[in-house]
């Protein structure tokens, strides 16, 4: 994603166990992956070729030359100590150069370099000021990383904010189950318009990262309009009518196309007929219940 190839030195100012310059390393040399591993699994397979696998395994005719160097910075003994170990086991020792130094005792490097890093971001390894430590990190790179660029890879967007560097390249990524960016910063000195002029990289692609600028888009003015002129969609003018500001009068029959309104008449109490209850209405047509069927008791024969 970087576009380096080992064509110049590689820097981790915060390389923790040593991942980013063995992988870089590797690289530069155009080692295969993996190839200082003891076993694999699929060499136990049934129909494993181990004739075709030593003569895979000992080819070294792609391997190249690398004529710079990689540095890994740790602030942390016990991660210098380890990522030491990690380099003897991938053998790559004599083109990584370790040191125990912080991130704010680096210097501006003699030779052109490119510095990959992936700083702590509060998730596995945690810190005590972590915004303070990004504000840190984009510091250093303005005034000790002139010239060069810096691929930062990080999670949390308020780390990349406390940087204070316009990136020129994003790449979204995952870093294990954490939805984290690639951020790519071309460090220059001078004004931003000034340093893309020189690159000749004002528009158009990016060749390193394979992702193209954002054009700028057109800037359209807002049409004056008269007042009370309004334009659809299909840009045809319409006509605004005003309301009519004449009061409409209570009780007219356009208001009321279905009728006079006439207003509900409430009864007192005294006024309103009370019929009595009459129980000749029941169906019985007298006052005793006469239910519809006469019930008949069911008669019981013998042996019941």
């Amino acid at each position: 994603m970087t576009g380096w190839k080992g064509e110049c030195d590689l820097i981790d100012p915060m390389c923790g166990s040593g991942t980013i310059p063995i992988e870089a390393a590797l690289i530069a040399r155009n080692i295969a992956p993996g190839v200082f591993r003891k076993e694999f699994a699929f060499e136990k397979w049934n129909d494993f070729d181990q004739d075709l696998f030593d003569m895979i395994y000992n080819d070294d005719s792609q391997e190249r030359e690398f004529t710079h160097k990689i540095y890994g910075y740790d602030n942390n003994p016990q991660a210098n100590e380890i990522a030491t170990h990690n380099v003897k086991a991938a053998g790559v020792s004599k083109d990584i150069v370790l040191k125990l130094q912080p991130f704010q005792q680096f210097e501006q490097p003699a030779e052109k370099s490119m510095i990959i890093t992936n700083p702590p971001y509060g998730e596995r390894i945690s810190t005590n000021n972590l915004l303070g430590l990004y504000q840190m990190i984009g510091e250093r790179l303005k005034h000790a990383f002139i010239g060069n660029t810096a691929w930062v890879l990080s999670y949390r967007e308020e780390c990349f904010d406390q940087i204070g560097l316009k990136p020129t390249a994003k790449i979204p990524l995952f870093n294990g189950a954490l939805e984290c960016e690639f951020r790519k910063y071309e460090i220059f000195d001078g004004k931003y318009k000034e340093f893309k002029k020189q690159e000749g990289e004002g528009e158009g692609e990016n060749e390193e990262s394979g992702f193209k600028s954002r054009e700028p888009r057109e800037f359209k003015p807002r049409e004056s309009r008269k007042p009370g002129e309004f334009k659809s969609r299909d840009d045809r003018p319409r006509e605004f009518r005003p309301r009519d500001s004449k009061p409409r009068e209570f009780g007219s029959k356009e208001d009321r196309p279905r009728g006079e309104f006439k207003p509900r008449e409430f009864r007192k109490d005294g006024d309103r007929e009370r019929k009595p209850f009459d129980r000749e209405r029941r169906p019985g047509g007298s006052g005793e219940f006469k239910p519809k069927r006469e019930f008949k008791p069911r008669k019981r024969e013998d042996g019941e």
